[in-house]
């Protein structure tokens, strides 16, 4: 049986093992079922709180699910979302890929282009979300009940087990584009969430025009202050060297801190820098 033949027969109910009814009382009742609070967005850089242009500190709205809906979304990531292929230059919310693993195929380019997806997931509506279902070849039913169980107020929340997937399987269509775009100019792409990343030994600075013009065709709003080129940058907080990449100097600083506890002490960035490093060796 094909993926979308599977996909068209899929019961849902009995996938996650709830009859429709208990499935319908979730979604009657879905506004129980998350907390919400707001987190002040730090600059990275200066360590002090984004603003708009008018001044207004800038926040994001956190709305983790709660138990057991939080149940039922790890059984539709792993029964449903995961069986979703999605191509290698997606790293986010990926098994066995990274931060890491999406800047190592930048290393050693001489150009390199990176830009940031503005309010990711609260762009990424219901609506979308169902539609994209469809399109995929799932029927209404499993369309209808991965959307009501998966978006809370219309949207797709920050902070759930679901959204980083169904961000990515929403994003899909607009990452075929691009990699069938940068294979075409000899252009290495990756995407870590909502982080984009491309880049070349060649100056592709004539299409860059395009490269973003693809993204705004998927209806989401690009970040123009995070959209960087250049031949020295940090990539998903890695940094981009010609024959290695590293930690940035602040995980570097953390380590050489961590040096100083005792034996046995947990070193969080010690762990974090070695696995950074260990992609440097040369496998015989």
């Amino acid at each position: 049986m094909s993926s979308l033949e599977w996909r068209g027969k899929l019961h849902f109910p009995s996938i996650i093992g709830k009859s429709r009814k208990e499935l319908d009382d979730f979604v009657k009742e879905i506004d129980n079922y998350y907390t919400e609070w707001s987190e002040i967005k730090i600059d990275k850089k200066t360590n002090q709180p984004k603003r708009y242009k008018d001044g207004t500190i800038k926040e994001r709205v956190i709305r983790p699910s709660k138990m057991p809906l939080k149940i039922i979304q790890k059984q539709i990531k792993d029964r449903i979302l995961s069986l979703i292929e999605l191509p290698d230059n997606v790293h986010g919310g990926v098994k066995k890929r990274s931060n890491i693993t999406n800047a190592k195929p930048h290393q050693g380019k001489k150009y390199i282009l990176t830009t940031d997806l503005q309010d990711f997931y609260p762009s990424i509506t219901a609506q979308r979300v169902y539609d994209t279902f469809i399109e995929l070849g799932f029927n209404t039913q499993c369309a209808f009940y991965i959307t009501r169980l998966t978006t809370w107020k219309g949207e797709l929340p920050q902070g759930t087990p679901t959204s980083t997937h169904i961000s990515n399987i929403v994003f899909l269509k607009t990452d075929y584009k691009l990699i069938e775009f940068c294979n075409a100019h000899n252009i290495t792409y990756t995407r870590y969430i909502d982080d984009l990343t491309f880049s070349s030994q060649l100056d592709f600075q004539d299409v860059i025009g395009e490269i973003l013009e693809i993204v705004l065709q998927s209806g989401l709003k690009i970040s123009r202050r995070k959209t960087l080129y250049s031949g020295s940058q940090t990539v998903t907080g890695i940094k981009i060297y010609l024959n290695k990449i590293d930690a940035p100097e602040k995980i570097i600083t953390k380590v050489k801190e961590e040096k100083t506890l005792p034996d046995g002490t947990m070193k969080p960035y010690t762990n974090y820098r070695n696995n950074i490093l260990k992609t440097n060796i040369r496998k015989e």
